[in-house]
């Protein structure tokens, strides 16, 4: 379909803007309703097939407040961070367990 825009009239135009407009509108309704049919597929599969994660026993310690422990997973806390960067070693910071 061509339209010789220069020669229509306002009218025209106008007419011609709100069809536009509303099947553009028509178009991305249907668009994000297939998107949220999709979506919420996705979402209701990933929250029945996560495995549960089991609980993992500290491995490090910090002397100076024994409550604060460090499995050795993930970010380092601040506590022993500090206590690297002052040059004490990993090692020291192990929980040693009695067989």
């Amino acid at each position: 379909m061509q339209f010789h825009l220069r020669e229509m009239s306002l009218e025209e135009l106008w007419n011609l803007h709100e069809k536009t407009a509303g099947e553009l509108t028509r178009r991305m309704t249907f668009a994000k309703a297939k998107l949220d049919e999709r979506l919420r597929k996705l979402s209701s599969q990933s929250h029945s097939e996560r495995r549960p994660y089991p609980k993992v026993l500290a491995k490090y310690r910090n002397p100076r407040n024994p409550n604060e422990t460090w499995a050795g997973r993930g970010k380092q806390p601040r506590w022993l961070v500090a206590q690297l960067r002052s040059g004490k070693e990993l090692d020291q910071f192990l929980i040693r367990r009695s067989s």
